[in-house]
């Protein structure tokens, strides 16, 4: 059965994400900044999204550590709106609308972070909800919170009202010309063990009631595969892990899901690996253990990053303030062959493990693509046969290194000497 807001990411999401280097914290200007860099540098790479995250209704908002209970900006129908001393432009109840005509008009879309659920605040001064008679009081579940971030209350999807209140935030967002909606303490909870899918389900409704086409992210990460179904059925990517930083640890362990995630990637429903902490992060934010800095990941673990996350095809958000790329993370974010196994591989798998050696395989139409990663803290030499490619499928032509073009002859085995935490990503002509 086609789902119909699968064709609205008929391949991976590509953008940008103001969380890795701007925290809670992002301003209009900075977004702004952000998107004209896309536009004029990345865009002809596919990258398309600009993402504003979490609490840009909070004016008080000093990093990535959330002040609790903080006072809001709401309308009077209990829905959050952007604090005006950030996005200068909302005022007078416009909202995102005119940020996101800005960013329309550089080819780009636009799209927000929120918090599942209703603002505790609306439900501690008992606001209207728009279209029913019942209050933010009587939809709430109170005893549904997130365990990291005091903003919200939980929703009921057991009366009418909860819908309703879904739906007209939903069409808020439609007014304003959002395209890309990443809703948070969602996909997965550290307090109730599993998906919110009632709450998932809801916005799902909600969306499609607009008659706008947003594609719909879920964080966090769930650990294990039981709602797989369900997560492709009703968003369009999902997180499969917590936050991901530019630590080494956390890069070594994505491996191990994206592996258990591959039979779930497909046109319109995304494993999501999270943003690419890469280029100058942590500007106002905290997470990650280090202020203001670029990337902790050495180049060879970038690309190592980078190469991954191709040919998983997990979505593409980086997280990095982009005016301040150098010539190595653009053309890193723009390579070509990354480009072209993430946007159109196919059959993408792991083809083997052993201990920290670990090989990846996709093809595309003209090419198919290996990849030897090392992911041992020393030296290795990795050897690959070509046997181990499907029967039906077998290498014709040349043999190239991305990132060298360095030609390579297919004799048998091909052997290479890869360092610590490296890769090697194999360009054969079929």
């Amino acid at each position: 059965m086609k789902i119909p807001h699968h064709t609205l990411a008929p391949t991976p999401p590509m953008g940008w994400n103001s969380w890795d280097c701007y925290g809670a914290t992002v301003t209009e200007e900075e977004v702004r900044g952000n998107a004209k860099y896309i536009a004029e540098h990345m865009k002809e790479a596919g990258y398309e999204y600009v993402v504003v995250d979490i609490q840009w209704y909070e004016s008080g908002a000093v990093s990535s550590v959330y002040r609790p209970f903080a006072d809001l900006t709401m309308d009077q129908y209990s829905r959050l709106t952007p604090a005006l001393n950030r996005f200068p432009s909302a005022k007078d109840n416009q909202g995102f609308k005119p940020l996101a005509d800005e960013i329309h008009a550089l080819g780009l879309k636009f799209g927000i972070h929120i918090m599942r659920g209703i603002p505790r605040q609306a439900v501690h001064q008992n606001m209207p909800i728009k279209g029913t008679p019942l209050t933010a009081r009587d939809i709430a579940k109170t005893n549904s919170i997130c365990p990291w971030n005091t903003d919200m209350y939980g929703v009921r999807s057991d009366i009418d009202a909860g819908q309703c209140y879904y739906n007209s935030l939903f069409d808020l967002y439609a007014s304003w010309g959002v395209d890309f909606i990443k809703v948070d303490d969602i996909a997965d909870s550290k307090l109730y063990h599993g998906s919110h899918m009632d709450e998932i389900k809801m916005i799902r409704q909600a969306i499609d009631q607009t008659g706008r086409d947003m594609v719909l992210s879920l964080s966090p990460g769930p650990s294990h595969l039981d709602e797989a179904a369900d997560l492709e059925d009703h968003a369009n990517m999902w997180r499969m892990t917590d936050d991901f930083w530019d630590v080494w640890p956390l890069l070594k362990d994505m491996f191990t899901r994206c592996h258990k995630w591959s039979k779930n990637v497909g046109p319109g429903h995304w494993p999501d690996a999270d943003m690419l902490p890469l280029g100058r992060i942590g500007i106002r934010s905290v997470d990650g253990g280090a202020s203001d800095r670029y990337t902790r990941f050495t180049e060879d673990e970038q690309i190592t990053l980078m190469t991954l996350w191709s040919m998983f095809r997990s979505p593409f958000m980086f997280g990095g303030e982009c005016r301040d790329n150098d010539t190595f993370t653009l053309d890193l974010l723009t390579n070509k062959d990354l480009l072209n196994v993430h946007r159109t591989g196919k059959n993408q798998r792991q083809l083997s493990r052993h201990d920290d050696e670990v090989i990846w395989y996709s093809e595309t139409e003209d090419y198919l693509y290996v990849a030897l990663f090392n992911l041992n803290d020393t030296s290795r030499t990795l050897t690959f046969d070509l046997n181990a490619l499907p029967d039906d499928i077998k290498p014709a032509g040349d043999c190239y290194v991305v990132f060298t073009d360095e030609k390579k002859t297919l004799n048998q085995p091909l052997s290479f000497d890869i360092r610590p935490h490296a890769s090697i990503l194999l360009k054969l002509s079929r």
